[in-house]
């Protein structure tokens, strides 16, 4: 994919255009924040700063001092349509990432899950239908595959959910499908596998497990692991959802009314995770080389195994991975472990 998004690259500097991001202050919102401003594209960012923190707005804004007039934040929640409104008038691209995450969560508090997560969608895309926008691409996850059985998991074939986030992400995929029938809306879906990266929170309960297990290697405590360890997932860096983010903005319409999924085509356990995580940062903590992990019961709501295709994507949105787990892993690592290090 690297020329096929350089290119789309070179074609979205030369003609600028009104981003709205939701969730921006968030891990996937602030790594697209970045890329855009990159590509000197003016982009209104939505959050109400649930699960987002200021200061992965402060670290992207630092790298681009030049840009902040090309950059409007708006304090917010999804589920208020006055706040959706304003977020959306004159924008052309809507990316919508703004959702309340995590499996576990949804278990323990499905109400306000299905609030954010549907009610919040709909929000969105009633705002951006009234204010004419050019696209919605929106979030979906590889949770909507359920209980389907066979591996690598394909668009055309997904089960029942097993989580109250699986099932508002499906809703999100009905309601888009919807509003492009009914409205004519231009909406494309994005079903990410577990990704990964710099500025994903390490922190609370509901935290992702690559954060959490770096977080607790270099503190010295113990990374739990749910399950035997076989578990596996296909773990998709941030830089290729941002890059599928921007592919999406941009295909042309009879790539839209779809969900596409975005990930690596690879399958990676728990088990071999951790002594992936656990070689990278012994080069930065040396005594975490002795670390072993601790072996919990499994979860409710947890699938056993995911592993995507992507070729509808590759196809029709001109996807392909540009960076593998290996390569990912390391450059996620080195922003922790730096992050870390840091004085406070």
């Amino acid at each position: 994919m690297s020329n096929t998004y350089d290119v789309v690259r070179q074609k979205m500097a030369a003609n600028p255009r009104v981003w709205l991001i939701t969730g921006v202050a968030g891990f996937i919102g602030s790594n697209l924040l970045d890329e855009l401003l990159r590509l000197r594209q003016t982009v209104v960012g939505l959050d109400n700063f649930s699960t987002g923190h200021q200061a992965n707005l402060d670290e992207v804004l630092a790298a681009h001092p030049d840009s902040r007039a090309r950059f409007r934040m708006i304090g917010g929640d999804i589920r208020d349509p006055v706040v959706c409104r304003d977020a959306c008038e004159s924008v052309d691209i809507v990316l919508h990432q703004a959702a309340l995450g995590s499996v576990p969560r949804s278990v323990d508090d499905p109400i306000t899950s299905t609030q954010v997560n549907v009610d919040g969608f709909l929000q969105i895309l009633v705002a951006a239908r009234d204010a004419g926008a050019q696209r919605v691409v929106y979030a979906s996850s590889s949770s909507v595959y359920g209980d389907s059985s066979g591996l690598p998991q394909r668009e055309d074939r997904i089960g029942r959910p097993l989580s109250p986030y699986a099932a508002t992400k499906a809703t999100n995929e009905l309601f888009a499908g919807v509003f492009q029938r009914t409205y004519g809306m231009q909406v494309i879906g994005l079903r990410y596998f577990n990704v990964f990266g710099r500025r994903q929170d390490p922190e609370g309960p509901y935290a992702a497990v690559i954060p959490r297990w770096v977080a607790s290697l270099l503190h010295g405590e113990p990374c739990r692991i749910h399950g035997d360890g076989e578990t596996s997932r296909d773990f998709c860096h941030v830089s290729n959802a941002v890059a599928a983010n921007l592919l999406a903005a941009v295909a042309p319409p009879d790539a839209t009314g779809e969900a596409y999924n975005i990930a690596c085509n690879e399958s990676t356990s728990l088990n071999e995770l951790f002594a992936l995580l656990r070689e990278q940062l012994a080069r930065y903590r040396p005594e975490v080389a002795k670390a072993q992990p601790i072996h919990d019961a499994f979860r409710p709501g947890d699938v056993r195994h995911s592993m995507a295709d992507v070729d509808k994507a590759r196809q029709k949105l001109g996807y392909e991975p540009i960076t593998r787990v290996g390569a990912g892993l390391e450059e996620a690592v080195e922003w922790y472990a730096a992050t870390a290090m840091r004085p406070s």
